[in-house]
């Protein structure tokens, strides 16, 4: 058994303030968020143009709710402007992670082929910055050029720095590849370089907006190669439920986080 962080993104909320969302989890009984969506004028609960105020007042309505946060998604850095405009707004978002309390930053990688390595250098030059203030900092499969396990380790391995990890999302291998890629034939293709996971889920023809374990990604097994391949602990974040009013998505998370504590044998 590992310590694992069960915990839930404020996605499903996203119509929301974070506070709702913050409320809600707390109700289902998790003790971890993750942050993401929110109703905010950037979309995002913290990214590039959140200030560090901000980010330690959100931080401190997560505390107030007995909730820690193992994982931010921070959004774009402007690595079309230059590499140094990436950096510079990576850091930043590091910095408002700290603020927060939060121990991870979720990034979704760069579609266009030509933005690629300077993604990846502004990457690899906040690496140790992230590993200074104890942040690790993941990577999630999410199309284009991170679609799957052996691009995400592609990725990882040009980076090279032991801070920078993959957060696995299964449901988002059936998605990006259409259906065709089972996450069961794909996950043993990341062995050693998995930190975390976003619990999603999937639907055909094409949908994520399902609760974990209604949809076509057989978790026990994903969670059985990846365990073989050393992930033994880290963040279990839920990232898509089920849509609909806030009664129903308490009740769904209430579901998504029990079907996340049997999947791996531990009490939130």
């Amino acid at each position: 058994m590992g310590d694992w962080q069960i915990g839930i993104y404020t996605r499903p909320w996203a119509k929301h303030d974070y506070r709702v969302a913050f409320d809600a989890i707390a109700e289902a009984g998790f003790k971890h968020v993750g942050l993401m969506s929110t109703n905010s004028e950037n979309r995002l609960v913290l990214c590039a143009k959140t200030t560090l105020d901000e980010a330690r007042a959100t931080g401190e309505e997560a505390k107030a709710r007995g909730l820690g946060i193992p994982s931010v998604y921070g959004g774009g850095i402007a690595v079309a402007q230059s590499v140094e405009a990436g950096v510079a707004d990576l850091r930043h978002i590091l910095d408002c992670c700290e603020a927060a309390g939060a121990t991870s930053l979720l990034m979704g990688g760069i579609g266009k082929p030509e933005l690629y390595d300077a993604y990846y250098k502004a990457v690899a030059e906040c690496c140790p910055y992230a590993a200074d203030k104890g942040i690790g900092v993941t990577l999630k499969p999410h199309g284009g050029l991170n679609a799957t396990g052996p691009q995400l380790r592609d990725t990882v391995e040009k980076v090279g720095h032991p801070s920078f990890r993959v957060m696995y999302d299964p449901g988002n291998i059936f998605y990006y590849s259409e259906g065709k890629l089972d996450p069961v034939d794909d996950a043993p293709s990341v062995d050693g370089i998995v930190a975390g996971m976003c619990v999603k889920d999937y639907e055909p023809p094409k949908s994520v907006a399902l609760t974990p374990g209604t949809g076509l990604v057989d978790f026990p097994k994903v969670m059985a190669l990846l365990r073989a391949g050393g992930f033994t602990g880290g963040p279990l974040v839920i990232e898509c439920l089920a849509e609909g009013d806030l009664p129903f998505l308490l009740a769904e998370a209430t579901k998504a986080r029990a079907f996340v504590e049997e999947l791996v044998g531990q009490e939130n």
